[in-house]
């Protein structure tokens, strides 16, 4: 076996991590010098790796942008008519106080779907606070539940930016990634939010409570002056899914012989598509939310413009991501891998989720972990002949890798320990492990699904 192709590949990832690490290179910029020098260090032609970057831009862009720039509209609808505080205080009332852990986690699962985990979580801080002051619990009780929903969903269910990335590079089916996403991060928000927050709760440094937070949000979070019901907001939330959920459901029916309309199968399939899903979703939102109550259309339309912002950088990292597959595809290097993985038996689900878990703790990055992993893993999927369900289950692999030991070199590490007034060493002991058991608990239900796909 011509070891050469796998030690460039290693160098490449090591590369990567010194030009963020070592020299504070945006992600975007590393990947695709990483990307030239990788090409021309496998022997490629300089007119080949030209393109090879825009085939492999433009063909993970042409769905990615859309998908992304949507999502991120979507939420923003939501986001400025009051939709996730709605839906966090029908959802706590009628668990109660007693069940409020298990709400939390329910409400951030929910409301990571349309809004980036770092606005939900900011949005929702009054109410860990007002729970803390009602029941006398400390903050960490109340808070762990919250953002292991949060980063479940920002994670492993679609239509937030990763596993959309993910997706779209493996080319898995987004009914799939939905499907097998509820599937895993259910049980891991469970171990790593209420289950894991009363053991914490019951330790004597999470006791005392830290006074470096008066538990308000960022004066750059717009509420609405007149919210949305629970109905309406919910309605916004699972409408994209179910509509692509049903449109995967339909094709699967088909394929395994079934005899349905033609007709209904195209527009069930059209409907389902997650360009049309969304849209249409984005539409209701500024009908039920503009129109129908009033809310000034000056708002909304701001709301969409600003939640582009954040959304264009994911969307270049995500295409320099697909630069990175289509150089490895092209130079050989891909399959060479692919064939070492067959050779050594082992699984692409631990292949993908070791690859992106290395990147993860090395830098920080959950969307750069999962996008290098992708761009790895894709050869590996085509070479095993995975499909349908397999790769749905892929990308939750990755996903999951992607999620572990969130720490000093990752934002989210410091937005948890700065709205919550915990020190390094108690955000380490708290979020860092909760964000280590949701990864494992999700690879865990990968391999226990593998087993029936």
């Amino acid at each position: 076996m011509d070891l050469m192709p796998l030690l460039m590949t290693a160098l490449s990832i090591a590369g990567l991590l010194v030009a963020v690490l070592v020299f504070r290179l945006p992600a975007f910029i590393a990947l695709l010098l990483v990307c030239i020098l990788f090409g021309l260090s496998t022997g490629m032609a300089p007119a080949r790796i030209i393109t090879a970057i825009q085939t492999g831009m433009g063909g993970t862009l042409g769905f990615v942008a859309v998908v992304v720039g949507l999502g991120a509209m979507m939420g923003a609808l939501l986001e400025a008519s009051g939709g996730v505080e709605a839906i966090s205080n029908t959802i706590l009332r009628r668990f109660g106080e007693d069940k409020s852990q298990w709400a939390l986690g329910l409400i951030g699962f929910l409301a990571a779907i349309p809004v980036f985990f770092d606005v939900a979580f900011i949005i929702l801080i009054p109410v860990l606070f007002g729970l803390r002051d009602k029941s006398k619990k400390p903050l960490i009780y109340f808070a762990i539940p919250l953002l292991a929903g949060l980063a479940v969903t920002h994670a492993f269910v679609p239509p937030t930016p990763g596993p959309i990335a993910v997706a779209e590079i493996l080319k898995a089916d987004l009914g799939w990634v939905i499907l097998f996403g509820a599937l895993a991060g259910l049980p891991a928000m469970i171990i790593a939010g209420p289950l894991y927050a009363k053991f914490l709760a019951r330790m004597k440094t999470f006791q005392t409570e830290a006074l470096a937070t008066d538990g308000r949000a960022d004066d750059s979070i717009i509420r609405a002056e007149h919210p949305i019901g629970f109905g309406s907001a919910l309605t916004v939330i699972l409408l994209p899914l179910v509509l692509i959920l049903l449109s995967t459901v339909t094709k699967a029916v088909e394929t395994g012989g079934t005899d349905i309309n033609d007709t209904l199968v195209m527009v069930l399939t059209f409907i389902g598509h997650p360009f049309v899903a969304l849209l249409i979703a984005c539409l209701y939102a500024w009908i039920a939310f503009g129109l129908m109550r009033g809310l000034p259309r000056q708002k909304l339309h701001d709301a969409m413009l600003k939640s582009l912002e954040p959304a264009g950088l994911v969307v270049l990292v995500t295409g320099a991501g697909g630069v990175y597959k289509q150089i490895l595809v092209e130079s050989g290097a891909g399959r060479a891998v692919a064939e070492a993985l067959t050779a050594g038996s082992m699984s692409p689900y631990l292949f993908a989720f070791t690859v992106a878990g290395i990147v993860r703790v090395a830098q920080g990055s959950a969307t750069v972990a999962m996008i290098t992993a992708a761009g790895l893993t894709a050869p590996v999927a085509q070479l095993a002949g995975m499909s349908g369900a397999e790769l749905g289950l892929l990308v939750i692999a990755i996903s999951s890798g992607a999620s572990i030991v969130s720490h000093v070199n990752d934002s989210g590490f410091w937005l948890v320990s700065r709205y919550l007034g915990l020190s390094e060493a108690q955000t380490l002991r708290s979020w860092t492990v909760s964000s280590t058991l949701i990864g494992f608990v999700g690879l865990v239900v990968v391999l226990i699904l593998s087993m029936f796909v």
